[in-house]
């Protein structure tokens, strides 16, 4: 894992055209290089350059290669995997055979997909029968109960199901019901067969019980044929599913392959192209091309400093486990090229919070199977849709499970009991005033999350430091809210807190060194205006004397109301670490003296489930979410700019679609 993001270089590469395929392809294998248009380094001679044409409209391409995923979804068949071996075939698409393929298949799910329609209009009418029955609402369906002259039952059902309503017999009669709304179709065909009508109440009675299992029964053997129709589309699918993935395949390696001569710039003989690659596979990269044109190529390689910054784009490296914490970051922006790694803090700094107010052994094994058992079904069923629980969500809760239970070992807590004794201190006993030591009260709690926060606070003013040194902005380090005077006033700021609440609220530091502190770092901020006045006036824009006191005077004073403001806000914003966490204890303490109540002991266990499932649900989505605050806008705006650009190398696995 890099602390940095990856350093990055640009290559630019002259090849022989007749060589252009054969290099793209082996670049894709690899994965490695984000292409960029060449006239976006330099306009030099780009005039005399030809941009590279697809043979094929790119839409053309796209719209084919849509359809056959239309095709695996209706079928559930899974998407293709490209290999490094598809790029070895032959990549011009054979549209005439790929389209005849798909129409022939299209008319056939299409043909399904109708019979499928069908049975599910009838299943819903069916479901919305029971839903008025099992209500009680008799006013929305009808139920009808008699006898017929000189015509078949047969024929009866055969005209009444075309009509929505639904017919059998039963002793002494036969049965009809529907919903009310289709009477107008229905009375015709009940006059036609001479239907008359059984007013007997037990007959009545006996006949709704009856319809109700009926229909219970059709909508049984409706469903079982709608999943029939879906597995004959299935199979369908399935049958000519081999030479629907290789046509796939084919299409996608021309699409990969359009996409990145697409930024290739030609010549009559040679193509030029220019990409980004990172450092640490320079050497793997250039090997690649100079085998491949057989050492008839020129190479040339520009260093990320002859670039400006905000031009490089940025890959990030962390480890494979860390994937949950990076989805955060990169939720949040993309950190600037050269800068600190944010993943590796967010991870350590998420689930501590999450622990401080989420902090149980039972609720985080809850919490772990969950996730676990998520996961498992999401990889048995790699097709289907990201639920409550999604992918990423299970994913995180591997992690925020065992942060939990560490928790709760240091507090004390297993599904609200103090079942095991805490390493730390009790937190059900501080919260409910029963507790003795050094932590006895919710003041004691208070504190501790106040601490934490300062640590927080004080990590995201180092990397800031960290890297505005290696972005080589000093000024910036010296003068900024966030850099050396602004930690050294939150650092005083601190000091004289803890010595004010230490002396019960009577006095701060009487030492000549609070006034030095506060003094000093107060008038080097004062300084930015006339100091930054004359670096301007050196670059040749001179500014008026007046306008650059009355500038320097109002930066100073939005300065110190953001550093005063601001800081205090962001350090006692963590006190809602305490505040979940004391919420956390007391509900899960409600329960406890609930179940406490005389009464049948099922119901005393029941009431101590249920409410561990209340507060794992709750309470564990409410400390997820603060968590993710607090390291969005207490901890990331003290160090991460985000303006980073993403590094987006094209290979194999790229999402890279050509739909213009």
């Amino acid at each position: 894992m890099n602390l940095f993001t990856q350093k990055m270089k640009l290559l630019t590469a002259v090849v022989p055209s007749d060589r252009a395929d054969i290099v793209v392809k082996e670049l894709l294998k690899r994965g490695s290089m984000e292409f960029i248009h060449v006239d976006a380094i330099s306009k030099k001679d780009v005039d005399r350059l030809q941009q590279h044409r697809s043979k094929i409209q790119p839409q053309t391409i796209s719209e084919t290669r849509t359809r056959i995923e239309s095709t695996f979804k209706q079928g559930q068949y899974p998407l293709p995997v490209l290999e490094a071996k598809d790029l070895e075939r032959d990549t011009r698409p054979d549209f005439e055979a790929i389209r005849q393929l798909l129409d022939s298949l299209s008319h056939l799910i299409q043909t399904k997909r109708d019979r499928q329609k069908q049975l599910s209009q009838k299943s819903a009418v069916i479901e919305e029968i029971l839903s008025y029955i099992d209500r009680k609402e008799s006013e929305y369906y009808d139920l009808r109960v008699g006898r017929i002259e000189n015509r078949s039952v047969e024929d009866l059902e055969a005209r009444l199901s075309a009509a929505g309503a639904y017919c059998f017999e039963i002793e002494n009669g036969i049965v009809s019901i529907s919903l009310r709304r289709d009477a107008s179709r229905i009375d015709p065909v009940m006059d036609k067969f001479q239907w008359t009508e059984c007013s007997e109440a037990e007959l009545q009675k006996r006949a709704l019980e009856e319809a109700t299992s009926f229909l219970l029964e059709k909508k049984k053997g409706l469903d079982a044929e709608i999943d029939q129709v879906q597995d004959e589309i299935r199979k369908a699918v399935e049958e000519r599913g081999e030479e629907l993935s290789l046509y796939w395949k084919n299409l996608r390696v021309y699409e990969l392959c359009e996409h990145v001569e697409s930024y290739f710039s030609q010549t009559k003989n040679t193509s030029l192209f220019s990409g980004w690659v990172p450092a640490d596979r320079k050497a793997e990269i250039e090997n690649i091309v100079r085998s491949e044109t057989e050492g008839k190529c020129i190479i040339e390689w520009t260093d990320d400093t002859a670039i400006d910054r905000s031009k490089v784009p940025v890959a990030v490296s962390s480890p494979k486990i860390l994937e949950p914490f990076e989805v955060i970051v990169r939720n949040y922006a993309t950190p600037e090229y050269g800068s600190i790694n944010p993943t590796p803090f967010v991870a350590v700094s998420y689930m501590l919070m999450f622990m401080l107010m989420f902090a149980d052994i039972g609720q985080g094994l809850v919490l772990l199977l969950v996730g676990l058992i998520g996961m498992n079904y999401y990889r048995k069923h790699p097709l289907s849709k990201d639920g409550l629980l999604s992918r990423y969500l299970c994913r995180l809760l591997l992690y925020l499970g065992p942060a939990s239970m560490l928790g709760g070992l240091l507090f004390g807590s297993t599904f609200g009991y103090g079942w095991i004794p805490a390493l730390w201190f009790n937190y059900h006993a501080v919260v409910n005033g029963h507790a003795e030591g050094l932590i006895h009260d919710v003041y004691g709690i208070l504190g501790i999350t106040i601490r934490f926060g300062i640590l927080i606070i004080f990590t995201g003013l180092i990397l800031n430091w960290i890297n505005l040194v290696r972005k080589k902005r000093y000024l910036t380090l010296i003068f900024d809210k966030n850099g050396l005077m602004g930690g050294i006033l939150y650092a005083v700021g601190i000091w004289a807190c803890f010595h004010f609440v230490g002396t019960g609220y009577r006095s701060f530091p009487s030492s000549p060194l609070l006034a030095i502190g506060i003094v000093v770092p107060m008038f080097v901020i004062f300084l930015k205006g006339p100091v930054m006045a004359v670096i301007h006036a050196r670059e040749g824009h001179r500014e008026k004397l007046s306008q650059v006191i009355m500038d320097t005077v109002m930066d100073f004073l939005i300065d110190a109301l953001e550093i005063f403001s601001g800081f205090l806000s962001n350090t006692l914003s963590f006190m809602r670490v305490a505040g979940l966490g004391i919420a956390h204890v007391s509900l899960m303490t409600a329960f406890e003296d609930m179940s406490s109540l005389p009464g049948n002991p099922v119901a005393k266990v029941l009431i101590m489930v249920l409410g561990n499932v209340l507060v794992i649900a709750i309470e564990g989505l409410s400390a997820g979410i603060q968590a993710l605050r607090l390291n969005y806008y207490e901890f990331f705006n003290r160090y991460f700019t985000g303006r980073g650009i993403a590094f987006e190398p094209v290979g194999l696995k790229s999402r890279i679609r050509i739909d213009n």
